[in-house]
């Protein structure tokens, strides 16, 4: 028979240990080792098959145990050590009191569909969660005053198995909020905290609201899996990326509009700030916008601004991170869908015109199609801010999304770029920190900031050998499951004989755990069955891979190559896509493994200790302080100039780069990282073991890392509390901006550069000599401060197009009847070579992030 009902009964703790809830409670136990070792002592071998959860080792201790664990002085005395030390991390004065300055925000809301921050709680696919996870466990770390929104999915993603054929299966198992590390937000009187969101025809979609406490970072995660709800609405938050189109885009609402009213409950009911800055990552929170909109466009309990005010105000302390780097990742919705949800009388945002909600995500572009809601569109329109998370992403967005700037230059597409990284304190190795405690250092597991001085004293020796220790260690938990998954697939014991000497801890390894959607190349290396024979099996300089990923349920094409990966692993006899040569199916050096999460938790030694194959270089250099000259990490070059005409259209696609990348990172492996990671000082085979460690391999080892999140406080977040609050103090400010901004794309028609000239330069220009450039200028219906004159130059390619260009900003300096004025300015010309320039108007104005956010300008003709 089944249950009508399930829930879980906590234990009730005897008094003296009673203080296991504490840190039982806050996440951060996830990152810190110390507390790890106090739930670990209580039950060793159950707390390996609760797969190391506190809650869930609570809950399944025996009251016997824990009445021996209150007379146990020792254990006592380290619970009450762990319990101080939490509250000194939540207490105590971090970076971003010290350094973040003046403009820094107050408070921080943070939007993302899934965050992966432990695998206890299971609320993240890939690539967009784990460094969304990073990101609210360094704020926490850093004391930068984050709170994160999201969705609590009751199936979470999905449990991944492979067939005995190698195919992808899935599984999803229910999980109960009172087994997680969550707490129930409630009103004063004890009742659930609720929001609700107006849904066409009725009734309204409603949600309850967890926190996880990450750290000092609480996180509010909306769940619709209520009694109050009917089943299609209580389906909303089943799983994460499930559904249809309309199942999407109630998934999104919820995440966005119903987000910010969980934000105004939590502080209502908390006391905690309001926001004054909202952070989207990725499209799917972008309605967060449109109920911010709608809270500043209302009479009563609001400003009662119009919308063209509201936006600028929302705008101005919005910033919005792309994270796809092609149109395949971007989700679209039907216009029509668009408009029969806030078209109605039912609207999630009543009072806000769909028609403008319409416009804010129409592919109105060359190239874009007409009958779509693009949500990344409407992300950058909604955010005056905006970044890729990659220095080559950056420049791929900007590309991608060159359409909402047609008249700028790839270059000057308003989209930054902060280089992804990870959390530290997760990733580096626990016996990094004994070490920098024999060194005489005094560094706390969750603070890395003074670890990073001390890595260039570990001894090479040391250091290097520890990192083989690592390695050993991830080979045998290969093995492990590789053993338990083959037996689940139904092979025989017999045939599982090879496991034993799978993978080899002296050998290069490289791992791919990431999510496998079709567009990411898991497989570019089988595509040259006979080189990739040649490297991995290699007499010298051996590779071995190991391969994790999970690919979305209804993506028959990552499936695919995750199956594809397993010919790297097939038993002799058995079909092997790619036809890969006897030889390499035979080797013991491949491990194609289930469940992403479990292979992506190993730790390394020490942060970027292990190398890291990438697809950019330069940025990564900017995030290594103490070495700025050192090369951490290692480039995947690019073969094709990816700025081609073909990249300026949002939607266009470009030319196939597969075959490039592949022989872009091959050579990577067969004349730089094998041959750097192998040499010895005496030239030894690498199986050696009393051969001393690659030094090149372990200078590269000792590079130091910083938080992204800091490039994120000073190059967004403080920017955008700083124009935020000239808005909104007392609107003003954005009253006045939407009226000029409405002004000049009334006027810009008729602006017109009407005659530009030169003086200064003979017919042998030298270096040295200075350009006088005039530029006489018919402004319409502007004055000369609503715009910005400026003379734009630089070297010129064949077809005179400006290569790398500087501005210079031009003066005005004469005036004439009908409007028209002269602009100067004086351009030295320091370097030699072939030079050109022209001239541009510009909008002006403070409260504008960049010359290119309004997309307009005016060129002689």
């Amino acid at each position: 028979m089944r249950a009508i009902r399930r829930f879980t009964v906590r234990p009730v703790l005897p008094e003296a240990p009673a203080g296991l809830s504490t840190p039982a409670g806050n996440l951060r136990w996830s990152w810190h080792p110390e507390t790890q070792d106090v739930f670990a002592s209580i039950d060793p071998v159950l707390w390996t098959e609760v797969n190391h959860d506190p809650v869930r080792l609570l809950g399944a201790v025996g009251r016997e145990r824990l009445d021996e664990l209150a007379g146990d002085d020792d254990f006592r005395g380290r619970l009450h050590a762990a319990n101080e030390s939490l509250e000194r991390y939540l207490t105590g004065e971090r970076w971003y009191a010290r350094k973040a300055g003046e403009d820094a925000p107050r408070s921080i809301a943070y939007f993302s569909p899934e965050y992966g921050i432990t695998a206890v709680l299971p609320q993240y696919s890939g690539g967009l969660g784990i460094p969304a996870g990073d990101h609210l466990k360094a704020a926490s770390d850093l004391g930068i005053p984050v709170v994160g929104v999201g969705l609590f999915y009751r199936h979470g993603y999905f449990k991944q198995s492979l067939s005995r054929e190698g195919w992808q299966q899935e599984t999803y198992p229910v999980l109960d909020p009172d087994e997680l590390p969550l707490s129930l937000l409630r009103e004063a009187d004890g009742s659930r905290a609720i929001v609700s969101i107006a849904m066409p025809g009725g009734p309204d979609l409603l949600a309850r609201i967890f926190v996880a406490s990450v750290g000092r970072v609480p996180l509010l995660l909306l769940d619709s899996d209520i009694e109050e709800n009917p089943q299609h609405y209580r389906d909303v938050t089943d799983r994460l990326y499930g559904g249809n189109s309309e199942h999407r885009l109630r998934r999104e609402l919820l995440l966005g509009v119903g987000g910010v009213r969980a934000l105004r409950v939590h502080s209502r009911l908390t006391g905690a700030p309001a926001p004054e800055v909202f952070h989207t990552n990725e499209g799917h929170a972008g309605f967060l916008g449109i109920e911010r909109i709608r809270e500043l466009t209302l009479s009563e309990g609001g400003p009662g601004l119009d919308f063209d005010t509201a936006l600028e105000v929302s705008r101005a302390g919005t910033v919005f991170t792309t994270h796809t780097p092609v149109p395949a990742g971007i989700d679209r919705f039907p216009r029509e869908l668009i408009q029969q949800y806030f078209g109605g009388g039912s609207s999630p945002t009543p009072g806000v015109p769909a028609d403008r909600v319409l416009a804010l995500g129409a592919e109105d572009y060359d190239g874009g199609d007409a009958g779509v809601f693009n949500m990344a569109v409407m992300g950058f329109r909604l955010a005056q801010r905006a970044n890729g998370v990659s220095e080559l992403h950056g420049h791929v967005s900007r590309g991608m999304f060159n359409g909402l700037w047609p008249a700028f230059d790839e270059a000057e597409v308003p989209i930054g770029s902060i280089t992804n990284g990870v959390h530290g304190p997760t990733r580096i190795a626990r016996e990094i920190f004994d070490i920098a405690a024999e060194l005489g250092a005094d560094v706390d597991s969750d603070d890395t900031d003074a670890l990073w001085p001390l890595i260039d004293q570990i001894p090479g020796r040391r250091l290097w050998d520890l990192k083989r220790d690592l390695r050993a260690r991830t080979v045998e938990d290969a093995r492990v499951r590789l053993a338990k998954s083959s037996a689940k697939r139904g092979f025989a014991p017999a045939e599982l004989g090879w496991i034993e000497t799978a993978l080899d801890p002296d050998v290069l390894t490289i791992g791919f755990a990431r999510r496998v959607p079709s567009y990411k190349r898991l497989t570019l290396m089988l595509r040259d069955p006979e080189r990739l024979k040649r490297i991995l099996l290699d007499p010298e300089r051996p590779v071995q891979l190991v391969i994790a990923g999970k690919s979305h349920p209804a993506d028959d094409g990552g499936k695919k190559l995750i199956r594809g990966a397993g010919a790297l692993r097939r038993r002799p006899g058995r079909p092997a896509p790619h036809r890969l040569p006897a030889q390499l199916r035979h080797r013991h050096g491949a491990a194609a493994l289930p469940r992403l999460r479990r292979v992506a938790q190993q730790p390394v030694a020490p942060l970027r200790g292990v190398r890291h194959l990438r697809h950019e270089g330069r940025a990564q250099r900017r995030a290594q302080p103490l070495h700025p000259r050192r090369l951490v990490g290692r480039v995947v070059r690019r073969q094709q100039r990816l700025g081609d005409p073909v990249r300026r259209r949002c939607r266009r696609r470009r030319p196939s780069r597969r075959p490039r990348g592949r022989r872009a990172l091959r050579p990577d492996r067969e004349r730089g990282r094998a041959p750097v990671l192998r040499r010895r000082p005496r030239g030894r085979p690498h199986a050696l073991a009393g051969d001393g460690p690659p030094h090149a391999q372990v200078a590269r080892s000792q590079g130091a890392g910083d938080a992204p999140v800091r490039d994120y406080v000073r190059e967004l977040y403080a920017p955008a509390a700083h124009t935020s609050r000239a808005l909104n103090s007392d609107y003003h400010g954005a009253r006045e901006l939407a009226a000029r901004k409405k002004k000049v794309r009334v006027a810009r028609p008729s602006v017109r550069v009407e005659h530009v000239e030169s003086a200064g330069v003979g017919d042998v220009a030298e270096v040295g000599a200075t350009l006088a450039v005039r530029a006489f200028v018919a402004l319409a219906d502007l004055g000369p401060d609503d715009v910005e004159v400026q003379v734009v130059h630089g070297k010129t390619s064949a077809d005179d197009d400006l290569l790398d260009a500087g501005v210079t900003v031009m003066h005005p300096t004469e005036s004439y009847e009908g409007n028209r004025h002269r602009f100067d300015a004086d351009v030295p010309l320091d370097h030699s070579g072939s030079f050109g320039y022209t001239v541009r108007v510009v909008p002006r104005n403070a409260a504008l992030a960049s010359v290119s956010e309004m997309g307009l300008v005016a060129v002689p003709a």
